[in-house]
């Protein structure tokens, strides 16, 4: 079961929102599951192709399916949407969900770039609602107690970040990780956990980017090598690749101490290494298999008028920055950026 208190703050006090969900793919059915496990039922569902919302309400017990996308967004008994289409359709239905005055948690990437994150957060402030992003490195709570530590100076200094990060995906171009017509490539699917967890525990974004990428041959990022570094000399060391496995292993390393993170994009666990003693502990927070009741808990605290540890969208948006900045050096740009 869901842990009773988020950020400190008991859940108990904190309203259940009325959720729908727009698509119906992996991430829709954890979320569904996720409401599931603490008694709840999603309030609506929308989807491109009608059928698949039918059968997704069917086994959720769904009460409503949307004849169309527009309807999920004008029902008023909706409070909130989690947006979980593909990533190049993420603006467009940001735009018609904000401009509703729906709260909005919105699967990663939540944009294509920038330029499209700034406005939806123009869009955001405009309506008087939340806009959250739903990358899992922002909510799960091993981050927030390693970064309320970094931020007490338990560790000193960090100095160095560095993260691997890679999946072995058959060469299909016509799926989402290699299509460019579905905004595919590593930076956007996987490279977005590791420069936000990277971020996570800078002082500043950093302003200095060095990278080597391979492209696939549709011309979308399969595989880079970068290094970064902000004003405070803090570095960040990645490697990603969409064609090779690696472990999923982040180490930051600081004065006092280092921190070694695996499977980091949901991880409950971490091993902090003190430089002095050599003393390894072991620190527990959190629970993997709840990330995504997790995401849903801080948008709904968020609504509830309570302050999270991590600013969300600050973070998102130097991601958000970094992201664009190392497309455009590789000269990716998808069809809706044109």
């Amino acid at each position: 079961m869901m842990e009773t208190t988020v950020d400190g703050i008991d859940r108990s006090e904190v309203p259940h929102l009325r959720w729908g969900v727009l698509g119906c793919g992996v991430i829709a059915n954890q979320m569904a599951e996720a409401l599931a496990a603490e008694g709840r039922t999603l309030a609506g569902v929308a989807n491109r192709t009608h059928e698949k919302a039918v059968s997704f309400a069917d086994r959720y017990g769904i009460p409503k399916v949307y004849d169309r996308i527009d309807d999920l967004f004008a029902d008023p008994d909706i409070d909130a949407v989690y947006i979980t289409t593909p990533h190049n359709t993420h603006i467009t239905y940001l735009r018609a969900a904000l401009s509703a005055g729906k709260h909005v948690m919105c699967e990663k990437s939540i944009t294509l770039n920038s330029a499209e994150l700034a406005e939806a957060e123009a869009l955001a402030e405009s309506n008087r609602v939340v806009l959250m992003d739903a990358c899992t490195v922002l909510h799960m709570p091993l981050y927030k107690e390693l970064s309320r530590r970094v931020a007490a100076d338990e560790f000193g200094r960090v100095n160095l970040v560095q993260e691997n990060f890679g999946s072995y995906k058959a060469y299909d171009m016509s799926n989402r990780f290699f299509n460019p017509d579905l905004a595919g490539g590593a930076m956007l699917d996987i490279g977005i956990y590791s420069i936000t967890l990277a971020r996570l525990f800078l002082a500043s974004e950093p302003d200095e980017i060095v990278s080597l990428a391979n492209m696939a041959p549709t011309g979308v990022d399969e595989s880079s090598g970068i290094v970064m570094r902000n004003d405070e000399g803090q570095l960040v060391v990645l490697s990603l690749t969409l064609h090779s496995k690696q472990p999923k292993r982040a180490m930051v390393s600081a004065d006092k101490a280092y921190i070694e993170i695996m499977e980091y994009p949901r991880a409950d666990s971490a091993d902090i290494v003190w430089t002095e003693t050599g003393e390894r502990e072991h620190v527990h927070a959190g629970d993997t298999s709840l990330a995504l009741n997790y995401v849903l808990a801080d948008l709904e605290a968020a609504v509830a008028g309570h302050k999270p540890e991590v600013d969300n969208l600050a973070v998102s948006s130097d991601v958000m920055s970094i992201m664009t900045r190392l497309r455009s050096d590789w000269g990716v740009v998808y069809p809706e950026e044109r």
